[in-house]
């Protein structure tokens, strides 16, 4: 994987696959990916759109899983790495965050703040003791350090996963820039590059956008915190959510989309 911009231009597309947050359900993203397998095209393009992890027990075996299915459309379809799009999405950002704890003003905090939203999980993913990060997190600097090493050297020692961390994207549009990729939001009164992190935790009244954002007819997103929504209803709107709230249901959506902005197909996972 190799990323040397915030944002992934999508050229050349036939379709364009998208896949809502994962949150680790591990099931419900296998039925997603055989799905995509048996209907993947020459010239497709695929789009994570953030938080494969967090959340659900099976995190680590979750992005392996994923990182599985890019290689597989890699291989079977002679993709370009620019091919395969990867999005940092909330439950991205916090383990990146407890990657680097040791910068923390108030690691402690940090460390109550990120578990309360799903990052214990992944770290047990990872056979990390969650009790022993509480008491490293009051004991200093030093002590941190050598535990953030510690796990940095854990998730390095899986293939693919230090890769994936280090090449994340924060956005991806289609070279026609009519259909935008993000994890859960943009600010609509600025432009891509000055978005911050509104990118992974969200816009206020996104949901409700009724006019295209600059050049975007559509804008698809992988996660709003909302309640089901029907699948008709986001075919007709702006932003397409493919997420069907609330975090505890494991249900997956996978959209197939065309550079003009079209919904071609919506796949839910059972």
């Amino acid at each position: 994987m190799q990323s040397n911009s915030k944002f992934a231009e999508l050229k050349c597309c036939n379709n364009i696959w998208a896949i809502g947050s994962i949150h680790s359900h591990l099931d419900s993203f296998e039925l997603i990916k055989n799905h995509i397998i048996k209907n993947f095209s020459k010239n497709d393009k695929i789009v994570f759109l953030g938080n494969i992890i967090g959340l659900g027990n099976n995190a680590k075996e979750t992005l392996s899983s994923a990182i599985d299915l890019r290689n597989q459309l890699m291989s079977n379809f002679f993709l370009k790495n620019e091919d395969v799009i990867f999005l940092r999405g909330a439950q991205e950002e916090m383990f990146l965050k407890l990657l680097q704890l040791q910068t923390a003003p108030n690691p402690y905090e940090i460390v109550k703040w990120l578990f309360e939203h799903g990052v214990d999980k992944t770290i047990r993913s990872y056979n990390m003791n969650i009790t022993e990060v509480h008491e490293i997190a009051t004991q200093g600097t030093i002590s941190i350090s050598r535990w953030t090493s510690k796990l940095n050297k854990t998730v390095a020692s899986v293939n693919g996963h230090k890769e994936y961390f280090s090449n994340l994207h924060h956005a991806a549009f289609a070279d026609t820039k009519k259909i935008l990729f993000v994890n859960r939001g943009v600010d609509i009164t600025r432009p891509l590059s000055a978005q911050n992190d509104c990118f992974w935790w969200g816009y206020h009244n996104f949901s409700k956008l009724d006019k295209p954002y600059n050049t975007f007819k559509k804008i698809v997103r992988g996660y709003e915190p909302s309640l089901n929504k029907n699948l008709e209803d986001i075919k007709k709107k702006i932003v397409c959510s493919l997420y069907q709230g609330p975090l505890s249901n494991n249900k997956i959506i996978a959209g197939l989309f065309n550079d003009s902005a079209e919904i071609l197909d919506l796949f839910v996972s059972k």
